[in-house]
């Protein structure tokens, strides 16, 4: 029988971080919690956590430094918890390479449902993705079974889920432009914003990933009032 996702909530308000965890363990999931940097360290060393659940605006050791220690060490999804109306810690916290994000005060279904749609890309991999193998292009390969991309000199390059899930959707559909709303929709299985600028951030560090310069791409293109384009021949082993 498959074990329910665990789930580790970090956040120095302890309202919130009850709240969540009696939420969420009311839907099926197991919790853990930490106030802080030190804490969440020691849930993570001591046993397997499914995805972290990140505020921002921690005492101390903040949340972006968190989330970039993280994205270092694992690909362990992250959904960060950021204040309302900031757009620049969303932004900042997607360039060091979270999932998603929620703006507080939210509401626990709106957390819920982002959850579901990160843990979907995360951990139900297709079987079209099985059986697709690898997708070289430019030099790149990308390996679906173990979401490695590697570069023509065999060095692996590390990617988020997001970053894995943008690259998936670009290679799968090359020299097709896909808009913002459809790129929001395969990637993350939500409606596009108009103010929501995360695309364009995951954009952005995948062109810095893979781009020989990410200032002038060559491989994503961007199309005036259309979106982004991939514009390599795609080989699909």
């Amino acid at each position: 029988m498959k074990s329910e996702p665990h789930i580790l909530i970090v956040d120095d308000n302890r309202e919130i971080r009850d709240l969540v965890s009696r939420f969420l363990e009311k839907e099926g999931y197991r919790t853990s919690s930490a106030a802080d940097g030190r804490a969440m360290r020691k849930v993570l060393k001591d046993g397997k956590i499914d995805m972290v659940i990140l505020d921002l605006m921690l005492p101390g050791e903040d949340g972006l430094s968190l989330c970039r220690e993280l994205r270092v060490e694992s690909n362990i999804p992250i959904i960060m918890l950021t204040a309302k109306g900031e757009e620049i810690d969303r932004i900042v916290g997607l360039e060091m390479g979270a999932d998603d994000y929620v703006a507080k005060p939210f509401n626990t279904r709106e957390l819920l449902a982002r959850m579901k749609a990160v843990l979907r890309r995360t951990q139900n991999m297709t079987t079209e993705e099985e059986l697709a193998g690898a997708y070289r292009f430019a030099g790149w390969t990308l390996n679906t079974t173990n979401r490695e991309l590697t570069s023509s000199d065999e060095v692996v390059v590390p990617l988020s889920t997001g970053e894995y899930n943008l690259l998936t959707v670009f290679v799968e559909r090359p020299k097709h432009v896909l808009n913002r709303s459809q790129l929001m929709d395969l990637t993350r299985g939500r409606t596009y914003d108009a103010f929501d600028r995360s695309i364009d951030t995951q954009v952005s560090r995948l062109r810095r990933k893979i781009e020989i310069d990410a200032k002038n791409p060559e491989l994503i293109k961007t199309v005036w009032g259309g979106g982004y384009v991939f514009t390599p021949d795609v080989i699909q082993t």
